[in-house]
């Protein structure tokens, strides 16, 4: 109920609405992403309350899973990564002329398994942040290195260029003044240094500069998406007999390896695909219209988007990327997520988790009368979007600080993340590592303090003695599967 007293608050409803449209509009428009948006809107929570800022940030990254569907289904472009597996089946079933269908398919299955995703995180929060107050700062420290390693190695083809994505977010979230001796470190006698690199500049080079670089070629989109009138999202009897069971277990799967740091919406809608094909009686359906192949990763994906919550408010890890950047916004508030924050902050936890709810239901009471409105955003030319999104990225940034150092940052990081994005290396990992850095150096540090210099520390503390484990058994499986592929290579040979 106190949830719901801050969540009905005027200023806090609007947040929550214009963040569940802005994301849905960010979704429909391919190459653009929840984190490109989520970096441009870094600078406005400086002026706004932390409940709301926190809020909007959280209704544009489920917002824009809700509307990478659209992109997906009527023209075979993915809104997001996550909805990728989405074209699988529904771009065969725009062909067939059933696209409204399948946009239904999607959009009531987004918000079911939203709703999953939500009970999830309700039950699951208060348990993990009593379990929490038990770990010191080894176990910390051991947990955010599982994560990293976890976010590196699993669901990635290239662990080795996924790893060295992380360290270099490391290495870049060292670059400042060393709060305990004073010491400047990489900063290469550059003033604007000394505070570290900043964060909203990070984000808006990798995701916003960075997508705008690589994607202005695509100026114009080949094929124009169908008309879909209203009576066209009608569904058949046998359409709603096929969409419970997908549901149900692409809710259940999202909402598991959501709340498991690492993993993230993306591997869950493409798990949720493979286990729906598994069970199916007709497998050989899928790929060519099944409204299975549909609704399952679609409820996968929005129950996974909630779930990662968990971890990032209960425990402060992080569960992918985009959790990185919502970490980032509590810092700049000055709240540290963790497991005193239901207590300290149960105004900010249950106010989000009801903003759930209310956001999922503003998104299917309008994306429904609406997807008239979302296929016309389709034949926006690009040439129009991305000069607009320059001129958002440097007023964004300079805002922070009012620094023009920082405009000049974001035009570097750009072109460099564009550069690894080209190479194959994913950018992403690099703002996790950045995160999370400064993070596991305090706590490494604590715990060396309480340890007398003696590194066992880890191994002595059960708890982190498990996570040093898990760390060793991913770190052992990603060498094992690159040898074995090797292996595979030279037998071919």
């Amino acid at each position: 109920m106190h949830g719901f007293s801050v969540a009905m608050r005027p200023d806090v409803l609007i947040y929550c609405v214009l963040g569940v449209v802005l994301g849905t509009f960010i979704g429909v428009l391919p190459g653009i992403g929840a984190m490109a948006a989520i970096s441009l809107l870094l600078p406005i929570t400086y002026y706004i309350s932390p409940e709301a800022a926190l809020i909007m940030l959280g209704g544009v990254y489920y917002g824009a899973q809700y509307g990478g569907a659209v992109a997906s289904i009527l023209l075979r472009l993915p809104g997001t990564p996550q909805s990728a597996v989405t074209t699988l089946d529904g771009y065969p079933m725009a062909r067939q002329g059933r696209a409204g269908v399948a946009l239904f398919a999607s959009m009531i299955s987004s918000f079911l398994g939203s709703m999953i995703g939500i009970a999830v995180l309700i039950g699951l929060a208060g348990w993990l942040s009593n379990a929490a107050t038990s770990f010191g700062a080894a176990d910390y420290a051991a947990m955010m290195v599982l994560g990293l390693v976890a976010a590196s190695t699993i669901g990635s083809k290239s662990p080795v260029k996924a790893f060295a994505m992380v360290v270099l977010g490391l290495i870049l979230g060292c670059v400042g003044t060393d709060v305990n001796s004073g010491v400047q470190r990489l900063t290469f006698g550059q003033t604007e240094l000394l505070d570290g690199i900043n964060l909203v500049a990070l984000a808006m080079g990798l995701f916003g500069v960075a997508e705008i670089i690589g994607n202005v070629r695509a100026a114009e989109r080949e094929g124009s998406p169908p008309h879909v009138s209203l009576r066209q999202l009608l569904p058949t009897r046998d359409d709603l007999r096929r969409l419970p069971g997908p549901i149900v277990r692409g809710g259940a799967l999202g909402a598991l390896f959501g709340a498991l740091p690492g993993t993230g919406s993306t591997i869950s809608s493409f798990l949720s695909y493979a286990l729906e094909r598994r069970v199916s009686r007709r497998p050989e359906r899928f790929g060519e219209g099944a409204i299975e192949g549909v609704a399952g990763p679609e409820a996968a994906n929005n129950s996974a988007a909630i779930s990662a919550f968990v971890p990032t408010l209960t425990l402060g890890i992080p569960g992918d990327p985009i959790m990185a950047l919502m970490l980032g916004a509590l810092v700049i508030h000055g709240i540290q997520p963790g497991p005193l924050m239901l207590d300290a902050r149960p105004d900010m936890f249950w106010g989000l988790v009801v903003s759930f709810g209310i956001g999922n239901l503003i998104l299917l009471v309008l994306n429904l009368p609406l997807i008239g409105i979302w296929v016309s955003m389709l034949r926006i030319p690009f040439r129009w979007l991305y000069p607009a999104i320059v001129v958002f990225v440097c007023l964004g940034v300079y805002s922070v600080r009012g620094s023009s150092y920082d405009i000049a940052a974001v035009a570097v990081i750009g072109a460099a993340g564009y550069l690894l994005a080209v190479a194959r290396f994913n950018p992403a990992l690099l703002l996790l590592g950045f995160v999370l850095g400064p993070l596991i150096e305090t706590n490494l540090r604590r715990a060396m303090l309480i340890g007398r210099g003696d590194p066992m520390i880890f191994l002595t503390r059960p708890i982190s003695a498990v996570f040093v484990a898990a760390t060793v058994a991913l770190i052992t499986a990603a060498i094992w599967g690159a040898l074995r592929k090797r292996r595979e290579g030279l037998g071919q040979r």
